[in-house]
């Protein structure tokens, strides 16, 4: 099953080839002050992203999801957004729609995030409606991002690092409870009424912690 919804322009994006990591940083402080995109840098490559709305829609939809998850889990969160994900070791740099720590997050509840001290975020999502030229699963398998969503406006891939790969589950292994066909109903309520999506689910997931 998949979300039911048209697939328009989500995002626009733009490519650079061949920029070593200072060219990269030169452009990203030229440019981040007066742009909302984000930058992700891959080896060389840059790739600038300009969410749309629908893009955006999802994205704090999914957001939503998970906070509603979350709290009616009983877990604890760590919201990142679209922090910077800098590892020049890497050279690699990722800004991603939502980043989460969940597991981890005792580790990292009382101060600010320093990767080269810190583990990756446990969670990332990144919604690209549009082609990417990047390989975000390498990206953010170097990275050590444990779990990993893709949603492009219709499928959404549950990824997760197993030996230094992404392996495509059915299901989170920190959401068990919830389905594909969960998010893809979530979605499509939303995009008509966000407030009744919200009534809806989070009923089902308590239903289903009681359970």
């Amino acid at each position: 099953m998949t979300a039911s919804c048209p697939k328009p322009i989500g995002d626009k994006r733009l490519t650079f080839h061949n920029l070593d990591w200072s060219a990269f940083q030169q452009i990203k402080t030229l440019l981040a002050p007066n742009t909302r995109a984000r930058f992700t840098y891959d080896h060389g490559t840059l790739e600038i992203t300009q969410a749309l709305e629908l893009h955006e829609r999802y994205a704090r939809m999914i957001e939503r999801f998970i906070q509603i998850l979350v709290m009616e889990m009983g877990l604890k969160l760590k919201t990142m957004g679209s922090t910077t994900l800098d590892r020049e070791e890497l050279d690699r740099s990722a800004e991603p729609d939502n980043g989460y720590y969940i597991q981890n997050y005792a580790l990292v509840a009382d101060h600010e995030i320093n990767l080269s001290q810190d583990p990756a975020p446990d969670l990332i999502v990144e919604v690209d409606i549009t082609h990417t030229d990047l390989n975000k699963n390498r990206l953010y398998a170097a990275m050590g991002v444990p779990e990993f969503w893709r949603f492009n406006g219709k499928n959404w891939q549950i990824l997760t690092l197993t030996e230094g790969e992404y392996v495509e589950q059915d299901r989170s292994p920190t959401f068990p409870i919830v389905t594909k066909s969960d998010l893809y109903e979530f979605l499509k309520v939303a995009l008509n009424d966000e407030i009744t999506a919200e009534i809806n689910f989070r009923q089902l997931v308590r239903t289903r912690v009681q359970a």
